[in-house]
């Protein structure tokens, strides 16, 4: 599994309909794989950030490329791949994710 794939599922809780799409049940709509790519578009970045805020943690971005939900931070080369790189750590620290997913 990549970190697309680890956010969409434990994140966004979206199940995986077939090998390229996900299903979002909340929404009653498909994803294709194609379509969801945060690391490389902040609109769909934001759509972590906006999830992760429902569940309870603080968004704070601490420069250009370096963002922080509550206490995991992260950066990347640019904005998109700092909330992807946050919120993967979030994702596979299973006391984080026990805890606040």
């Amino acid at each position: 599994m990549n970190k697309i794939d680890i956010i969409a599922r434990r994140i966004l809780g979206w199940k995986l309909n077939r090998w390229d799409r996900w299903f979002d049940h909340e929404k009653g709509i498909f994803i294709y794989e194609s379509e969801f790519q945060p690391e490389q578009n902040l609109d769909h970045a934001m759509v972590i950030v906006e999830k992760l805020e429902q569940l309870g943690f603080s968004y704070t971005q601490k420069g250009a490329s370096e963002v922080c939900f509550n206490e995991v931070c992260a950066t990347g080369d640019t904005l998109a791949q700092a909330i992807m790189n946050a919120a993967y750590s979030i994702a596979e620290n299973s006391s984080i994710a026990e805890e606040w997913l």
